[in-house]
């Protein structure tokens, strides 16, 4: 638990100090819960464990939402196409959780976006159907949303003409359409999010630590009683070993490993996870005429076209993956596949000299019957495969706060004495508290303060009210004032901030997850590295060394990933990636690797 005597932001500020003492907590203490994984549902689960007063401690072995949860369509949504599957329970859950996260627990980063379905020129009879079908199931939407409750936190649908769609959406074929339906979704930085649940667990009392990577769990008899780390900042260190009464694994499409450390005690897994590789590409604001985004079907899923800011993100692709999950890599099929989708109803085609960004992430699907990775549920499951070992895998970015409820129900009920339900869904985030309040005042703000209201605005959408902090140190530092150089778009102070409050360790996790730099940008954020790796290195203590190779590192992971991304398949990209290691040290983590275990 926080000491009352200390506030709730400085409590949640994961800076290098915080780091040492979490560290020491991890050798000295016994918790009740330790998490193990740092994606949205670890983070969250960590969040609900602290929020109901358990000691709590969080390991990860690389940087938060370093794997699937930073690589998202950055959508908070119910899920148009499970309607069509008629999985109404994940629907209902997932809008349900759209509206508490849109007003109540992160209104700072999740919001509105417009999103148009584009109904495709037919004749008459086709028409009419295909309104009545595709608006029957958006007024169902609606309806699970709560269209008469509170906090549903998104408008309500509405029909369009061809006309009125392409003044919503220009860059629309008017052969193509013949009209379109407008409905909302929430919009969310995935990564974002997942620093803020670290931070909040944090400010409960959480022990949270990154770069802290499990080598092993620590058993007596038939019991799991903890785990063995390594420091991956200290790769000369001993591993120790962090007591735990319940450890609780949420580690995505690494959810397997965690049984194959128990397999010498001949242990079935209870559940097993296939990881699908979703592609997203981004592109220039001006490649595309819109003031909404698009849902377009394709022969094996859904493509969106998202605004982000000044860009577009277009995706996703959704097929099954074996190679390296720590860096799945986007070939160039991946690419074409979504520029031929998304050029079918584009007025101007796309091609690859106008995209700035790639990204791939792997979805951690419940493994079935389905030969197809799309048809795959996204129900979430918890087992306990050992006395004192819980794994929590499955669902959707969107559910996390169910998933993280559902797996510590159950650590809660192994470790008796009185039930104490979940409270997370009265719990804002940091940064979420007065949020309405800072909105409306924001150009008083910047007044206050002698900067420009979109300054202030900028900040408000990434950091809610703990923008008065950033500000602070912009006043005390007017270097930290300045547009960082090559992503004029961020401030200097974002970058001294990530270093010592939201647990940035190196630069490719500013450039890459604090930031959106690595994928906003046509040089990938290799006219930014030398000004970051400064500002990192003034508040980390880098000496010309460590910035050195910081840098060295990046460059040659942004050359890796573009060389991957000319490759005509899966196993040349994935070759192509994989030869730059990972900054932390970590050899590729190759699902090849394990098949061959298996045999």
């Amino acid at each position: 638990m926080r000491d009352p005597s200390e506030s709730r932001y400085s409590a949640g500020r994961l800076s290098p100090i915080r780091r040492t003492a979490d560290l020491r907590r991890l050798r000295d203490e016994q918790f009740d819960v330790l998490v193990i994984g740092g994606g949205v549902t670890g983070a969250g689960a960590a969040v609900d464990a602290a929020s109901r007063g358990l000691k709590v401690a969080l390991v990860e072995a690389r940087d938060f939402a370093a794997g699937t949860s930073s690589r998202s369509s950055k959508l908070i949504h119910g899920g148009l196409r499970y309607l069509e599957q008629l999985e109404l329970h994940l629907v209902h859950e997932a809008l349900t959780e759209r509206g508490l996260l849109a007003t109540r627990l992160a209104p700072h980063l999740v919001r509105p976006v417009p999103i148009l379905v584009p109904l495709p020129e037919a004749n008459y009879a086709q028409r009419t159907w295909q309104r009545a079908y595709y608006g029957l199931g958006v007024a169902a939407y609606d309806v699970f949303a709560g269209a008469f409750g509170s906090g549903r936190g998104m408008p309500l649908h509405r029909h369009l003409t061809r006309d009125g769609a392409r003044h919503m959406f220009p860059s629309l074929r008017a052969d193509k359409i013949a009209g379109a339906i407008r409905y909302f979704d929430g919009q969310v930085d995935d990564a974002r999010l997942v620093v803020n649940l670290a931070r909040t667990a944090a400010s409960l009392g959480a022990a949270m630590v990154t770069s802290a990577r499990v080598t092993g769990f620590v058993r007596e008899a038939r019991q799991v009683v903890g785990v063995r780390v390594r420091d991956l900042e200290a790769p000369d260190s001993e591993e120790f070993e962090v007591r735990a009464k319940t450890v609780v694994a949420a580690t995505g499409v690494w959810s397997d490993d965690m049984s194959q450390m128990l397999r010498d005690v001949g242990l079935r897994p209870g559940l097993r996870v296939r990881a699908s590789k979703g592609v997203h590409l981004v592109v220039p604001r001006s490649a595309i005429t819109g003031e909404a985004g698009l849902i377009l079907r394709t022969a094996t899923s859904v493509l969106f076209v998202i605004p982000w800011g000044g860009h577009w993100i277009i995706g996703t692709t959704d097929t099954d993956w074996q190679l390296d999950r720590s860096h799945p890599a986007a070939s160039a099929r991946d690419i074409r596949y979504l520029l031929d989708q998304v050029n079918t109803v584009l007025d101007r085609p796309l091609t690859t000299d106008d995209i700035e960004g790639v990204y791939a992430g792997l979805r951690p699907l419940l493994s079935g019957e389905a030969d197809s990775t799309s048809k795959l549920s996204r129900e979430h499951a918890v087992v306990e495969p050992m006395l004192g070992l819980l794994l929590v895998a499955g669902g959707k970015y969107t559910t996390y706060r169910v998933m993280a409820a559902d797996v510590i129900d159950h650590a809660v009920r192994r470790l008796g004495g009185p039930a104490q339900p979940s409270r997370t869904d009265q719990l804002p985030l940091l940064g979420a508290d007065g949020y309405a309040a800072a909105w409306r005042d924001r150009q008083d703000m910047a007044r206050r303060h002698g900067v420009t209201a979109g300054v202030v605005e900028h900040l408000l959408e990434r950091y809610g009210t703990l923008t008065v902090h950033l500000l602070a140190m912009m006043a005390a530092d007017p270097d930290l004032a300045a547009p960082l150089a090559g992503a004029p778009e961020y401030l200097a102070a974002e970058v001294a901030y990530a270093a010592l409050a939201e647990g940035a360790l190196h630069l490719d996790d500013v450039l890459t997850r604090r930031t959106r730099i690595s994928i906003e940008t046509t040089h990938r954020g290799t006219e930014s590295a030398e000004h970051t790796a400064q500002i990192m290195g003034d508040a980390l203590g880098w000496d010309a060394t460590v910035r050195q190779k910081e840098i060295e590192h990046y460059l040659a992971r942004v050359t890796a990933e573009r060389q991957s991304q000319t490759m005509p398949d899966d196993a040349t990209a994935d070759a192509a990636r994989i030869g730059v290691p990972d900054v932390r040290g970590l050899a590729a983590d190759r699902r090849v690797e394990l098949l061959e275990i298996d045999l």
